[in-house]
């Protein structure tokens, strides 16, 4: 894509993340590092830089609790029923303060460098208040959690911010080769039904970068997964066809309710 893009670049925050992209062939000169929550430093990382899109993929990660594997392992000993792993998302780490505040920190600073598209990664399961997903971190008064209602917020501060946007939901992701698969967009949590609901990223990868040239990508928000690949009747090659494939807009008035925020005035600055 050299003909269309300069050179991309990655932030990071972590020394972990910079190994991650030099394993995939980044230089020193392509790693920039910054906080997504502090908007001076994403500021400084843009300035007098040629940036013709950006590409979100930010998300809180939660952290197993050792303790509840401890658990597990015991009622197993004893041959008693087993619950499920417990979660916890690290401090300054929450759905609420990555995947909203720092996503409106990113919104804005595409604003002040001028950066005419933006494409996020965000995940299905929006929808639908009470998925799983959103039970982890929870903490006692409601607030640390509800990672997907915390992303669905964010998405609709992207769609109202003027943006020229896409906004990819894809299903569960795998560790496996892209460019081997019929590839499925739909809208509204309507591919959760289905058996086979997952993609590999390089797949997601490919359709973000597809986003920034196809004119049927632009504006609009959908799912997508993959079929698996004996069930492929042929890989998906046409980017203009798949975005075509869904007519269906997503409707956002599908409004799960609001997350409990811990810090309804904004978190405290990570500058």
């Amino acid at each position: 894509r050299k003909s269309l893009f300069a050179e991309p670049l990655g932030l990071v925050k972590s020394d972990k993340a910079a190994k991650t992209l030099k394993k995939a062939g980044a230089s020193d000169a392509q790693i920039l590092r910054g906080d997504i929550r502090d908007a001076d430093a994403l500021a400084a990382c843009m300035k007098g830089k040629r940036i013709d899109a950006l590409i979100i993929c930010t998300s809180a990660v939660p952290k197993i609790r050792f303790f509840s594997i401890v658990k597990i392992l015991i009622k197993k000993l004893f041959r008693r029923p087993a619950s499920r792993p417990e979660f916890k998302f690290p401090p300054n780490g929450t759905p609420e303060e990555v995947d909203y505040y720092g996503l409106l920190t990113q919104i804005e600073a595409a604003k002040q460098a001028n950066i005419p598209r933006v494409v996020l990664v965000s995940s299905m399961g929006g929808t639908d208040p009470n998925n799983f997903l959103n039970t982890i971190g929870v903490q006692p008064d409601g607030t640390g959690g509800q990672i997907l209602m915390w992303k669905r917020k964010g998405e609709k501060a992207l769609v109202a911010s003027g943006l020229d946007y896409t906004i990819v939901h894809p299903g569960g992701l795998l560790d496996q080769p892209g460019g081997k698969r019929t590839l499925v967009i739909g809208v509204d949590d309507e591919l959760l039904k289905r058996e086979t609901r997952s993609i590999p990223r390089a797949d997601v990868a490919e359709v973000c970068v597809q986003a920034l040239v196809c004119e049927g990508a632009r504006s609009r928000a959908f799912d997508l997964i993959s079929e698996t690949p004996e069930n492929s009747p042929e890989v998906t090659t046409d980017f203009e066809a798949l975005f075509a494939s869904e007519t269906r807009v997503y409707d956002y008035g599908k409004d799960p309710g609001e997350p409990v925020a811990a810090f309804p005035n904004g978190p405290p600055s990570a500058a």
